[in-house]
């Protein structure tokens, strides 16, 4: 057990440690789409709980998601990465997701069942991709629609009226 509580720490821990090369400005612009998609995740993982999807014998805290150290770890940070690389380059952005989101579910999931950490219960990793799939088109519609809305609107080329 306590293999785990330390390696689910440093899960938690090591991605934040690269926030800081990441740029103010990239925060800035990427941050709300990245904690839009973590309380997405939070309430994925209230529902996925009741379903049974996934089962996470581990617990940080009576009450608290299992799922946590992962969304306020590499979810979020791993949001804002790809963002940064990736956004306004779909398709680009597309590949990257389906190839990270397969390394997770093809090869993390076996290491979390493993480790005592998680492990899927009614839902099989093919099911899980297409969460992951639906998540990805999320995260940059969300992005594209904050932008839209939320972008300074001054004019680059201002008409002068006569």
């Amino acid at each position: 057990m306590k293999k785990t509580n330390n390696f689910i720490f440093l899960m938690t821990l090591l991605p934040w440690i690269t926030v800081p090369f990441l740029g103010v400005n990239t925060l800035k612009r990427f941050l709300p789409s990245s904690i839009f998609m973590s309380l997405y995740l939070i309430a994925e993982g209230r529902f996925a709980e009741k379903k049974k999807w996934w089962w996470f014998p581990f617990n940080v805290k009576p009450n608290v998601l299992g799922e946590i150290p992962l969304i306020i770890g590499p979810f979020l940070v791993g949001s804002l990465w790809i963002l940064k690389f990736t956004y306004g380059k779909f398709n680009l952005f597309l590949l990257i997701n389906i190839i990270i989101d397969s390394l997770f579910t093809y090869i993390g999931t076996n290491l979390f069942r493993k480790i005592g950490y998680a492990t899927l219960v009614r839902l099989t990793k093919f099911q899980l991709s297409i969460v992951f799939l639906i998540k990805t088109f999320l995260l940059y519609g969300f992005q594209v629609i904050y932008e839209k809305c939320f972008k300074s609107s001054s004019p680059r080329n201002p008409k002068i009226v006569d």
